[in-house]
């Protein structure tokens, strides 16, 4: 049995008509499928159809295009096609064509069909719906949904995560109707998915998150080739405007938990002044420019590794020291200001992600330190004596247990102080992204693969 895909438009394919029917009229078994018309379209890319003329036999083998001899040997018919010239190659079908794509698989999404009324206007009924994290949303069609779709090799039933608070289950199909309400590209699509698995770990606790009062939202770090496949910023205004796979990423995630998980401000979003970063905090780290080893693999994963990291985090915070030249003098700035996290005076409880710019990481390189090396000064320079955490001290009532007042404590848990690099070439200026309640009063640091 020997299968024909052709459609009418494509010169080749009008070519082999006649050895099409040559075939039949010499017994052999055919089936020719003409993508001129819906089964036949239908037919192409069931069989994933991408060049006509194709013709199939045992499903797997396959040729394209018109060539005398590939013909006569697939089809064991000497002397096909008298007249015609030996060679000739074949046209893209149409069953590969995006809105055809979209249209196939459209008709499979299993997401509940919203009709709106003649006269209702797409972007405030999303609005009304409670779709929206307060800033307009593109509508997700199918069309949209499909070719968001494109972006994965995973079925679109794969459930990807349970989503709190609410714990629903969230499938891939999910995941990509938020995608695309976000902005993103389909390329995008394996990104957002391994961000929505991290988030809804037990360790990054997700459910915590939104239900504290504090001001802490997910802050999604990109490692690996992935991050200039799909055009992420890892430079100038990394954590600003004007890069969309940036923007889109984290703006993904935080829909998936809103839609989905049901998280919404004023609901089980508690926070009582939030930060803009809950719109979307999405950035990659500069690894190519890192005088150190990227956060990935610091965090156990090969290097060349695609991830994402998420942590619990606040708004950024500036750290300015345009005049250290030595790597003594820039960590001591640096301890300073992460002494500032939630508190000065309250050690160990929240975790920090340490942004460290090009300009600041020359100093460190020029020295020849390596993270392991700034890590160690951190440990001298952020352990913090008791007689000046207490409550009162200082004449400030927020502070530690007056029992602890003997003992010097780290300010930071150990594996609580997360270091990237990434910014701008010009400016002595880094940044300090404070976290939210550390450990398993909170929320851990969470890296994932990101998978295809």
């Amino acid at each position: 049995m020997i299968t024909a895909v052709v459609k009418k438009d494509c010169p080749t394919c009008r070519l082999v008509e006649p050895v099409l029917a040559e075939l039949a009229s010499r017994g052999v078994e055919l089936t020719v499928h003409r993508e001129d018309d819906d089964a036949g379209l239908a037919a192409s890319y069931r069989l994933g159809v991408e060049t006509v003329p194709t013709l199939i036999k045992d499903d797997d083998d396959r040729i394209v295009g018109w060539s005398r001899s590939q013909w006569e040997a697939f089809t064991g018919v000497a002397g096909l096609g008298e007249g015609l010239p030996d060679y000739r190659p074949g046209c893209g079908a149409k069953a590969v064509e995006p809105d055809v794509v979209a249209r196939f698989v459209g008709a499979t999404l299993r997401s509940r069909r919203v009709e709106l009324a003649e006269a209702e206007d797409e972007a405030e009924a999303m609005f009304e719906r409670g779709w929206t994290d307060g800033l307009p949303v593109v509508t997700p069609t199918e069309v949209r949904v499909a070719r968001m779709l494109d972006g994965t090799t995973r079925s679109p039933d794969d459930i990807v995560a349970v989503v709190p608070p609410d714990l629903v289950e969230c499938s891939v199909e999910k995941v990509a109707v938020n995608a695309v309400m976000a902005g993103c590209k389909p390329e995008y699509l394996p990104v957002v998915l391994a961000a929505v698995e991290a988030a809804c770990t037990d360790e990054f606790n997700a459910h915590g998150l939104l239900a504290t009062t504090y001001f802490s939202g997910p802050v999604v770090v990109v490692n690996g080739p992935i991050a200039a496949a799909v055009g992420m910023n890892s430079g100038g205004n990394a954590f600003g405007q004007g890069n969309r796979a940036n923007a889109s990423i984290g703006r993904a995630l935080q829909l998936v938990i809103r839609n989905v998980g049901g998280g919404r401000p004023g609901e089980v979003d508690r926070a009582t002044l939030g930060n803009p970063g809950k719109y979307t905090f999405c950035f990659a780290e500069d690894e190519a420019g890192s005088p150190w080893e990227p956060l990935s693999v610091e965090r156990g994963f090969a290097a060349g590794a695609s991830t994402i990291t998420l942590f619990a985090g606040e708004g950024p915070r500036g750290v300015v020291d345009q005049l250290s030249r030595t790597p003594e003098s820039l960590a001591r700035s640096f301890a300073a200001c992460l002494r500032s996290v939630a508190h000065p005076k309250l050690p160990i409880a929240f975790d920090a992600l340490l942004v460290v710019s090009p300009e600041h990481g020359r100093v460190f390189r020029e020295a020849g330190w390596t993270k392991a090396r700034l890590r160690e000064e951190f440990d001298g320079l952020l352990l913090l004596p008791g007689k000046e955490l207490v409550r009162g001290a200082g004449g400030i009532a927020e502070g530690i247990d007056e029992g602890l007042e003997g003992i010097d404590l780290p300010k930071f848990r150990p594996g609580g102080l997360l270091i990237v690099h990434a910014g701008g070439a010009a400016g002595l200026f880094s940044a300090i992204i404070g976290g939210w309640a550390s450990g398993a009063i909170g929320s851990e640091p969470v890296t994932k693969e990101v998978g295809s």
